[in-house]
Protein backbone atom coordinates (compact mmCIF):
# COMPACT_ATOMS: atom_id res chain seq x y z
CA UNK A 1 0.00 0.00 0.00
CA UNK A 2 1.24 3.51 -0.73
CA UNK A 3 0.34 6.98 0.37
CA UNK A 4 -1.64 8.02 -3.01
CA UNK A 5 -3.86 4.74 -2.67
CA UNK A 6 -5.04 5.60 1.21
CA UNK A 7 -8.95 6.03 1.24
CA UNK A 8 -11.25 6.85 4.07
CA UNK A 9 -13.28 3.72 4.84
CA UNK A 10 -17.15 3.51 3.41
CA UNK A 11 -19.44 5.65 4.84
CA UNK A 12 -17.38 7.74 6.64
CA UNK A 13 -17.26 10.58 4.60
CA UNK A 14 -20.25 12.92 3.73
CA UNK A 15 -20.13 15.04 1.10
CA UNK A 16 -21.29 18.51 1.80
CA UNK A 17 -24.32 19.90 1.26
CA UNK A 18 -24.32 22.61 -1.85
CA UNK A 19 -26.48 25.28 -1.39
CA UNK A 20 -28.14 27.30 -4.11
CA UNK A 21 -26.15 25.13 -6.89
CA UNK A 22 -29.77 24.95 -8.67
CA UNK A 23 -33.40 23.20 -8.05
CA UNK A 24 -32.34 19.65 -8.72
CA UNK A 25 -30.19 19.86 -5.53
CA UNK A 26 -33.23 20.14 -3.11
CA UNK A 27 -31.35 23.54 -1.84
CA UNK A 28 -31.49 25.56 -5.00
CA UNK A 29 -33.35 29.51 -5.02
CA UNK A 30 -33.75 30.36 -2.15
CA UNK A 31 -31.19 28.17 -0.82
CA UNK A 32 -33.08 27.10 2.28
CA UNK A 33 -33.95 30.63 4.18
CA UNK A 34 -37.46 30.90 2.75
CA UNK A 35 -38.30 33.87 0.25
CA UNK A 36 -37.99 37.60 1.89
CA UNK A 37 -37.44 39.46 5.09
CA UNK A 38 -34.46 39.74 7.24
CA UNK A 39 -33.01 36.50 7.63
CA UNK A 40 -33.11 35.70 3.92
CA UNK A 41 -30.32 38.44 3.04
CA UNK A 42 -26.73 38.23 2.99
CA UNK A 43 -26.07 39.59 6.54
CA UNK A 44 -29.13 39.64 7.63
CA UNK A 45 -30.68 38.09 10.84
CA UNK A 46 -30.68 39.78 14.24
CA UNK A 47 -28.56 40.11 17.37
CA UNK A 48 -28.22 37.40 19.98
CA UNK A 49 -30.77 38.36 22.60
CA UNK A 50 -33.05 40.52 20.40
CA UNK A 51 -36.96 40.21 20.98
CA UNK A 52 -38.44 42.72 18.24
CA UNK A 53 -38.15 45.47 20.15
CA UNK A 54 -39.66 44.11 23.27
CA UNK A 55 -38.03 45.05 26.54
CA UNK A 56 -35.38 41.38 26.58
CA UNK A 57 -35.40 38.99 29.18
CA UNK A 58 -32.04 39.88 30.69
CA UNK A 59 -32.99 43.37 31.16
CA UNK A 60 -36.38 42.57 32.99
CA UNK A 61 -35.03 40.35 35.26
CA UNK A 62 -32.98 42.12 38.48
CA UNK A 63 -29.28 41.73 39.25
CA UNK A 64 -27.84 40.11 42.21
CA UNK A 65 -25.14 39.67 44.71
CA UNK A 66 -22.05 41.15 43.86
CA UNK A 67 -18.25 39.88 43.54
CA UNK A 68 -16.17 40.35 46.85
CA UNK A 69 -12.78 42.36 46.03
CA UNK A 70 -11.50 41.28 49.19
CA UNK A 71 -12.30 37.67 49.25
CA UNK A 72 -8.92 35.24 50.06
CA UNK A 73 -8.46 32.29 48.41
CA UNK A 74 -6.73 29.43 49.37
CA UNK A 75 -5.72 25.81 48.70
CA UNK A 76 -7.26 23.69 51.11
CA UNK A 77 -5.86 20.52 53.06
CA UNK A 78 -7.18 18.15 55.18
CA UNK A 79 -4.68 16.88 58.10
CA UNK A 80 -6.09 13.27 56.91
CA UNK A 81 -4.32 14.13 53.14
CA UNK A 82 -0.85 14.34 54.65
CA UNK A 83 -0.71 10.65 56.53
CA UNK A 84 0.91 9.93 52.32
CA UNK A 85 3.75 11.45 53.61
CA UNK A 86 7.50 9.79 55.86
CA UNK A 87 7.82 11.09 59.05
CA UNK A 88 9.77 13.91 59.66
CA UNK A 89 8.91 15.56 56.01
CA UNK A 90 8.59 19.09 55.14
CA UNK A 91 5.11 20.17 54.26
CA UNK A 92 4.97 23.16 51.74
CA UNK A 93 2.47 23.88 48.95
CA UNK A 94 4.45 23.38 46.66
CA UNK A 95 4.95 19.29 47.93
CA UNK A 96 1.26 18.90 47.58
CA UNK A 97 1.31 20.16 44.19
CA UNK A 98 4.05 17.81 43.23
CA UNK A 99 2.09 15.05 45.42
CA UNK A 100 -1.07 15.73 43.61
CA UNK A 101 -2.59 16.54 46.50
CA UNK A 102 -3.94 19.88 45.43
CA UNK A 103 -4.25 21.24 41.55
CA UNK A 104 -2.83 24.54 41.96
CA UNK A 105 -1.54 26.73 44.40
CA UNK A 106 -3.91 29.58 45.03
CA UNK A 107 -2.48 33.36 45.19
CA UNK A 108 -3.47 32.96 49.06
CA UNK A 109 -1.56 30.08 49.65
CA UNK A 110 -2.20 26.80 51.55
CA UNK A 111 -5.02 26.49 54.44
CA UNK A 112 -4.54 22.99 56.50
CA UNK A 113 -8.20 22.21 58.12
CA UNK A 114 -8.39 19.10 61.24
CA UNK A 115 -10.67 17.00 59.01
CA UNK A 116 -9.50 13.23 59.98
CA UNK A 117 -6.36 12.31 62.27
CA UNK A 118 -2.73 11.95 61.78
CA UNK A 119 -0.64 9.62 62.34
CA UNK A 120 2.76 11.48 61.39
CA UNK A 121 5.25 13.89 62.81
CA UNK A 122 5.30 16.36 60.15
CA UNK A 123 6.68 19.71 59.84
CA UNK A 124 3.82 21.67 58.34
CA UNK A 125 4.35 25.62 56.14
CA UNK A 126 1.39 26.81 55.45
CA UNK A 127 -0.36 30.26 55.53
CA UNK A 128 -3.32 29.43 57.67
CA UNK A 129 -4.34 26.62 60.08
CA UNK A 130 -7.52 26.26 61.87
CA UNK A 131 -7.52 25.61 65.32
CA UNK A 132 -8.18 21.85 65.56
CA UNK A 133 -5.24 21.37 62.84
CA UNK A 134 -2.81 22.53 64.55
CA UNK A 135 -3.89 20.58 68.21
CA UNK A 136 -3.94 17.16 65.85
CA UNK A 137 -0.09 17.92 63.93
CA UNK A 138 1.02 19.27 67.45
CA UNK A 139 -0.49 15.80 69.17
CA UNK A 140 0.81 13.64 67.10
CA UNK A 141 4.53 14.87 67.54
CA UNK A 142 4.53 17.92 64.44
CA UNK A 143 5.29 21.43 64.02
CA UNK A 144 3.41 23.94 63.00
CA UNK A 145 4.89 27.08 61.12
CA UNK A 146 2.80 30.44 59.55
CA UNK A 147 4.38 31.66 56.47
Amino acid sequence: MKLHELRPAEGAVKKTKRKGRGTGSGLGKTAGRGSNGQNSRSGGGVRIGFEGGQMPLIRRLPKRGFTNIFKKQFSVVNIEDLNRFENGTEITAAVLKEAGVIKKIEKDGLKILGNGNIEKNLTVKAAKFTQSAVEKIEAAGGKVEVI
